[in-house]
């Protein structure tokens, strides 16, 4: 599908904010949109910055170390969230990563902006190689890694590891 008749096909789709929303991925190497994701408007629902006070976003490496160590050393369970503001899926994931945090309020919510150059040490030691890139810590460990914007598997991973359901 050429870039024209894919702007054509978004336009079409988006013709209210109730509808079917498209998300297109540039694929640089060959010119053409791909669909990634097709979502109801209505998981975009929650807002930019979350109030929660178990979502927290962290500035400095300081922070990051902390935040890092406290998960680890306190067994907190924590979701580290790794992003770029330039990032078409981790625009989408956000409100998603947000709205859990509300849900499971024991749970604490890390995000991470991989561009802060104090913290690039630390995201090499981690392999942070892509973005969207989410750590999930259970026990003092990582229980688990999600790499990319797939939102079925995102709740999954969240529901396995953080429900208190028995």
């Amino acid at each position: 599908m050429a870039r024209n008749s894919s702007s054509a096909l978004l336009r079409s789709l988006l013709r209210s904010p109730d509808e079917t929303l498209v998300f297109f991925c540039f694929n640089l190497c060959s010119s053409l949109f791909f669909p990634l994701f097709l979502f109801s408007s209505s998981i975009f629902c929650s807002s930019s910055s979350s109030s929660a006070s178990n979502f927290v976003v962290i500035n400095s490496e300081q922070g990051f170390n902390s935040s890092l160590k406290k998960a680890q050393d306190d067994n907190l369970p924590a979701i580290f969230y790794f992003t770029a503001v330039w990032c078409p899926p981790c625009k989408l994931i956000s409100p998603i990563i947000e709205s859990l945090s509300k849900k499971y309020p024991h749970v604490m919510t890390f995000k991470v902006d991989i561009d802060q150059e104090e913290i690039r040490k630390k995201l090499e030691e981690l392999n942070i190689m892509s973005v969207p890139t989410i750590h999930f810590f259970q026990n003092g460990k990582k229980a688990d890694e999600m790499v990319g914007a797939d939102v079925a598997r995102l709740n999954q991973i969240v529901e396995r590891l953080y429900s208190t359901k028995n």
